[in-house]
């Protein structure tokens, strides 16, 4: 079917209003016109026939709104938006229009805006109209002219200056000097849509906090995005909105995009329809734009057993960055992610999980198991704890084989269906990086396993003969340049390694179901996002992205830090569960001096066998820097850990070589809360697991309201991510949607 040109109603904003607009449409609606005189206090059709008030801001945005309010009611019989969107105050029309409040409720909240913004008394705005405006930010440089915003920006010929009127004036200055065009002050008492109304940005955030929005019924076009409103994310937005600029060309250009060819403006004027006008002359015939969405990447099996709408996992992050908060938003959004319980005691993953199954929203949650070669009672006390919660998701990482525990969980409840298939109840997400690793996950659990988990009761002997049948984990993801720890391994190599290794286990053991393969690090950007997808991927799981999420359990502290990285801001230190080992963990390097500390304990370690030993001037250093106290009460600090975990024998025969292993990993721990706890007295020593994942997003969000940590909802970041790479590969892949031989009758 071909695609028909759509439309789009547009509202006018501040600065449309003028005496006797509204004509015969206060007679026309008379109920809506008693309502408005209630709550304006004022009756709204003396209001707009007298222009004594309309230069007030108070009085101005309730006018306004509720003429063009008037004017959509005239025009709702008529054939209906495909878009809807408003210019500044315009846009709570647009809100209004789709069904997202009621029309008292968002004259309330109009006249609050008016209000709050009527008292950020200061500054002024000027209209800048020229020819050669892509200069103008380097003509405002050069005259030194830093503390004006651009607040409109409202087409390529036409923008809006906000700031002190002193700065305007130099930038007026400027502006006529270099030639770029003409400039016009505007009758405005303040620098609205700028960085100087944080103020009033802030006090209406907590009006908005009080105000439910409906989803929208129509696509409402954001000032602040230049893209359609995430319900998720529409009252932060409309907060910001306040000092963030009004991007109206990029709204016009989105809108043609999508098909848009024609646009109705309704309310006072036609500052909008000329501004529409040479955009909409310059468009090309629709020929299948504004198509629908494209699909959702992935395997659809893949969303079907994991009870979610996108092929898309959030990974655990230990100590519980990945919060119940983290998780149960992902939750109530369709989505999963893994809690991350790495760290804690049995006790505190209780209580985690009480609190996801007491609400759990719509969706499902996950947990995750680490490798624990020096605490197994606790990763067998886990991995119960799953099974009597009947947790059907747990994320497995940092392991070199195959554990009992991993199998009591994985298996606990599989049975054999009518036709005599066999099915497991439970799914593991193997996180692998080495092929050797890989393949213990890819077969079925090893006989004297079964037979010991049988022994002890772990396990029925109908349980362990299904799980002889069927791989250790149905989704295997290769962990590439990761977060945590890593190998940091290629995804073009690793992804296709591992899908012939996949391959040739479901050949060989001849599993009635396909084996899916994930892909997890360096998933920042759709291109990204889509490469996983053109390699294979049924699934793609991302992590250290989401540290930096409102629901995420770390520090603002670190969160402040970590939008600021880029992709060459990480550096890889010793692990602090394994530091004996030398494994490597990939960690945050701009602002912290974490990396080259815990590098120099490693090197310390490899190279003496006793604290002692170690030259003086060196142990001195690295007490009044890295510890920030004696060695002796780091030693008494961590035998206390130790006591208290009940694992007093691993200090009682610890030798002079061991001591200083287990001191030396006092200093990972500690590290870690520091940065938890947001301990800017720490900063130096913050241990923060990151990938260049991180910067990648950094970047490809950079001047867009999620540049600012407090607006990435983690639910938010995987709509980016996946209708992103949607997109790109609905351009440059159309045959890339889902995964080929996915598609398989059976699901366990």
């Amino acid at each position: 079917m071909s695609a028909r040109p759509k439309s789009a109603w547009v509202f006018p904003g501040q600065g449309a209003q003028r005496k006797g607009m509204g004509g015969d449409l206060f007679e026309r609606f008379p109920d809506e016109c008693a309502a408005a005189d209630r709550i304006i206090g004022v009756p709204v059709a003396r209001l707009c026939r007298e222009d004594g008030r309309l230069g007030d801001t108070r009085y101005a945005q309730p006018a306004l709104f509720v003429v063009n309010a008037l004017s959509y009611l005239a025009a709702r019989d008529d054939e209906p938006p495909d878009f809807l969107a408003g210019h500044s105050l315009g846009e709570y029309t647009a809100l209004w229009a789709a069904g997202c409040l009621d029309f008292e409720a968002a004259l309330r909240l109009v006249c609050r805006r008016g209000e709050i913004m009527a008292r950020a008394a200061g500054g002024g705005m000027v209209a800048v109209v020229g020819e050669r405006l892509d200069r103008l930010p380097e003509v405002l440089a050069e005259a030194g002219v830093d503390d004006v915003d651009m607040a409109n920006d409202n087409a390529d010929g036409q923008v809006v200056l906000s700031g002190p009127r002193e700065s305007l004036a130099a930038a007026s200055r400027a502006v006529a000097a270099a030639g770029l065009g003409r400039c016009v002050p505007l009758k405005v008492a303040a620098a609205f849509h700028s960085r100087y109304m944080r103020a009033a940005s802030d006090e209406f955030a907590d009006v908005l906090a009080g105000v439910r929005f409906a989803p929208p019924r129509v696509p409402v076009i954001s000032n602040v995005t230049a893209r359609p409103h995430d319900p998720a994310l529409l009252v932060e937005l409309l907060a910001v909105q306040l000092r963030r600029p009004v991007r109206w060309r990029e709204t016009m250009a989105y809108l043609v995009d999508r098909g848009v060819r024609t646009v109705r403006e309704l309310g006072p004027g036609r500052v909008l329809t000329e501004l529409f006008r040479p955009v909409l002359a310059a468009a090309p015939a629709v020929a299948g734009a504004g198509a629908s969405e494209p699909e959702l990447p992935g395997c659809p099996q893949f969303r079907a057993d994991y009870g979610v709408t996108s092929a898309y996992l959030a990974g655990s992050m230990y100590k519980g960055i990945s919060s119940v908060d983290l998780v149960s938003r992902l939750g109530r959004s369709g989505l999963l992610g893994f809690f991350g319980a790495g760290g804690f005691d049995r006790d505190g993953v209780e209580a985690a999980l009480r609190s996801l199954t007491t609400d759990p929203g719509p969706g499902r949650f996950g947990m995750n198991l680490l490798a624990m070669p020096d605490n197994p009672a606790l990763e067998s006390a886990l991995a119960e704890l799953y099974v009597r919660y009947d947790v059907r998701y747990v994320e497995a990482a940092g392991y070199h084989g195959v554990t009992a525990p991993l199998v009591r969980f994985r298996f606990a409840g599989a049975h054999l269906a009518a036709d005599g298939t066999p099915v497991a109840v439970r799914h593991i997400v193997a996180k692998v990086s080495r092929p050797e690793v890989a393949a213990a996950f890819l077969r079925p659990p090893p006989d004297p396993m079964l037979a010991e988990l049988v022994a002890v009761g772990a396990l029925s002997a109908a349980e362990a003969a299904v799980a002889a049948r069927l791989p250790v984990s149905g989704d295997l993801c290769a962990e590439a340049d990761s977060a945590g720890h890593t190998d940091a391994r290629s995804a073009l190599t690793l992804v296709p390694d591992l899908a012939l290794l996949r391959d040739a286990a479901m050949s060989g053991h001849g599993y009635h179901k396909r084996i899916r393969l994930g892909v997890a690090g360096g998933l920042g950007t759709p291109e990204a996002v889509a490469a996983a997808f053109v390699l294979g991927a049924d699934f793609v799981l991302t992590g250290s992205i989401n540290q930096a999420t409102p629901e995420a359990g770390t520090s603002a502290a670190v969160k402040d830090l970590l939008v600021q990285v880029g992709i060459q801001d990480t550096a890889y230190a010793p692990a602090g569960d394994t530091f004996e080992l030398g494994s490597r963990v990939q960690v945050m390097r701009r602002g912290t001096m974490f990396a080259a500390r815990a590098n120099q304990l490693l090197q310390l370690y490899q190279r003496y066998d006793n604290w002692a030993d170690v030259p003086p001037t060196v142990r001195e250093t690295v007490e009044r820097t890295t510890f920030r106290r004696p060695f002796e009460r780091v030693w008494q600090e961590t035998e206390r850990h130790y006591r208290a975990t009940g694992r007093a024998v691993e200090v009682e025969r610890a030798d002079p070589r061991r001591r200083m292993a287990l001191a030396f990993r006092w200093y990972f721990a500690h590290s870690t809360n520091a940065a938890l706890r947001g301990d800017t007295a720490e900063q130096a020593n913050f241990q923060v697991h990151t990938g260049p994942a991180m910067g990648a997003f950094n970047r490809y969000v950079h001047g867009t309201e999620l540049a600012d940590w407090r607006l990435r909802h983690v639910d938010v970041i995987a709509g980016v991510l996946m209708r992103g790479a949607a997109e790109i590969l609905r351009r440059r892949c159309p045959t890339v949607t889902t995964s080929e031989q996915c598609n398989t009758p059976d699901a366990d």
